[in-house]
């Protein structure tokens, strides 16, 4: 696949994923008038890009997995079963915050915390970078990239913990809520918690039995998500 056409996939996968966030949220909020939506969408749109744009130019290979299908060959299917329920309670999750921040107004979140939101959000978007800048295998299906040579990597924040995508990631999970103004929106960060740990677990197993090497990486790092933690 050509870069141009990469950028054009690129694009036109932001500009959908932005449609049905927003109409989600907009929908049910029931009114175009909610600054803190239209912050979260924008903020979505140019770190998403951002990122993404620059992994086009430094990482092609990786943005090409990430583009791909959910649901690939060689992916476990647990895995499939994890992403499944993450896109099902991620939209009813965004239709929540529409309804607690706006609609109803179940919540209210002090403007600070609202920019604390989207300080967390903004982190979350800079770690992820950092991790694609360490290691170009980070997909989002779980599967051995054999085709692209596929190898353990220890350097960078993989020298800290295990999984810091999902580290980094997670701060969106509270960050998104904050940001918006919907205190009822944390109520998914628990099981969000919990199902990634289920995936955490299942992803190791994998890697363990299939890459060379990731049992002596995991007894080098103890930590998966956050030191001195877990």
């Amino acid at each position: 696949m050509s870069k141009a056409r990469l950028i054009a996939l690129l694009l036109a996968e932001m500009a959908a994923t932005v449609v049905v966030l927003g109409g989600l949220l907009f929908g049910a909020a029931g009114t175009w008038a909610w600054p803190s939506a239209w912050a979260y969408l924008g903020v979505f749109l140019i770190l998403g890009l951002g990122v993404s744009l620059w992994l086009a130019d430094a990482d092609p290979g990786l943005l090409r997995e990430r583009l791909a299908s959910p649901y690939q060959k060689g992916q476990k299917g647990f895995d499939r079963v994890f992403l499944s329920l993450v896109m099902v309670v991620y939209l009813g999750w965004t239709v929540l915050m529409g309804l607690d921040a706006r609609r109803f107004g179940w919540s209210q979140v002090p403007m600070a915390l609202q920019v604390l939101g989207a300080a967390l959000i903004a982190a979350s978007y800079l770690g992820i970078a950092w991790v694609f800048a360490t290691n170009s295998f980070a997909a989002p299906v779980i599967r051995i990239q054999a085709e692209r040579g596929q190898r353990v990597i220890d350097t960078g924040p993989y020298a800290w913990v295990r999984h810091p995508m999902y580290a980094f990631a997670a701060l969106q999970f509270v960050g998104g809520p904050l940001m918006l103004g919907s205190w009822w929106g944390l109520v998914v960060v628990p099981p969000f918690y919990l199902g990634l740990a289920w995936r955490i677990f299942g992803e190791e197993r994998t890697l363990s039995e299939a890459l060379a090497g990731y049992d002596d990486y995991a007894r080098r790092v103890r930590w998966r998500l956050l030191p001195g933690v877990w």
